[in-house]
């Protein structure tokens, strides 16, 4: 799991910004939403502007060299901060596997070209590479022999071992593949117009067509109805395509003409989730921007329910903000280029019993 991000001279944030997940504290409601010591599901708040959809995008750079999946890189076209005079975007990663910190960091001039790389497993340097001077190397067991030096000077010395090495069966190693498909099974996705996504897998799918061939509809159905909605769905044929459609007394119509932006976005969601728990890390931006709040509060509750999937949610909706759903440690706070956790904004001792929400309003938890 990812314990601990940081971010310095990328976008928005000019100065060094951390995001630590591994300080949970010891209460004893909420479990589910840790695990390991790991914060496990996170719910980010802020106002507009302040950096939400960039740290996603932040967090996810990372995807764009160490894998083939899905990438935005529309995203980034302004990638260093435009404030600053330093040269690089600078990214560092904690993750733990096995038991062990594994830190990966890196350097970068642009969306696509590294400086600088070094990974880390237990504490010992184990990869480092300069791709300015073009030179350093691997003391993973089984790439004694492999030339690090490429023409390509875009690949990641990562990439590269995961691809081209055959490692020893070893405990290092074994972390190290842990990592590489960590990082492949990460997903970035957005629910607004806009259905962009970074990530576990590659290509876009004809959304309804995966949620009929996959025997789900029943289910979907079911999904909307506990969301408020309704109506009776049934699949046609379209080109080749199973489309949904509203099943009604004189006829059918096509799911895409009726649904309201809200449900689309449910249609959205559902099928992202039918992916979940082949994820390793989520972010979800803006989550909740077409739901109500009963209907954002069943969503989480479900995405709780994947004990084995981090995820990351960013909201404005602080009728979410509540012990019954999470807890003050999951709830974090970004603003002024810094994102703490409530619980680590304020010097009183929460209980489950406090209502965080009029807290958060009152300003308790301002920094």
């Amino acid at each position: 799991m990812l314990k601990k991000f940081k971010v310095r001279n990328f976008k928005g944030f000019k100065e060094e910004l951390i995001f630590d997940l591994s300080s949970p504290n010891n209460y004893e409601f909420g479990i589910d939403a840790v695990r390991d010591g790991i914060i496990n599901k996170a719910m980010i708040y802020g106002k507009n502007a302040c950096g939400k959809s960039n740290l996603g995008l932040a967090i996810f750079d990372i995807v764009l060299h160490l894998t083939d999946k899905e990438k935005l890189f529309n995203k980034y076209p302004i990638y260093l901060n435009m404030d600053s005079d330093e040269k690089y975007a600078s990214f560092e990663y904690t993750f733990s596997f096995s038991g062990k910190d594994v830190i990966y960091k890196y350097t970068k001039t642009d969306v696509q070209n590294l400086s600088t790389e070094e990974l880390l497993i237990g504490g010992s340097t184990v990869i480092k590479y300069d791709f300015v001077k073009n030179e350093g190397g691997s003391i993973l067991d089984g790439t004694q022999n492999l030339r690090m030096e490429s023409p390509d000077g875009k690949l990641s010395k990562l990439k590269f071992i995961k691809n081209n090495a055959i490692l020893a069966d070893d405990e290092t190693n074994c972390i190290f593949y842990q990592l590489m498909e960590f990082v492949d099974n990460m997903l970035l996705f957005y629910c607004l117009h806009e259905r962009g996504y970074q990530g576990l897998v590659l290509g876009i799918d004809n959304i309804e067509d995966v949620i009929v061939k996959s025997g789900k509809l029943k289910e979907f159905e079911k999904f909307l109805h506990r969301a408020g909605i309704n109506e009776r769905l049934t699949s046609i044929d379209v080109n080749g395509l199973k489309q949904i459609f509203f099943n009604y007394r004189r006829g059918s119509i096509a799911f895409q003409q009726a649904a309201s932006a809200g449900t689309l976005a449910l249609e959205l969601f559902y099928y992202w989730y039918l992916k979940i728990s082949e994820a390793s890390l989520v972010y979800i931006d803006e989550f909740d921007a077409f739901y109500h709040h009963e209907l954002s509060e069943l969503i989480v509750r479900m995405l709780i329910e994947e004990h084995n999937t981090q995820v990351i949610l960013t909201t404005q909706n602080t009728d979410l903000m509540s012990n019954d759903l999470l807890r003050p440690d999951c709830y974090f706070k970004l603003s002024d280029n810094s994102i703490n956790s409530l619980a680590n904004l304020t010097n009183k001792e929460l209980r489950k019993a406090h209502n965080i929400q009029k807290m958060y309003k009152a300003g308790a938890f301002n920094d």
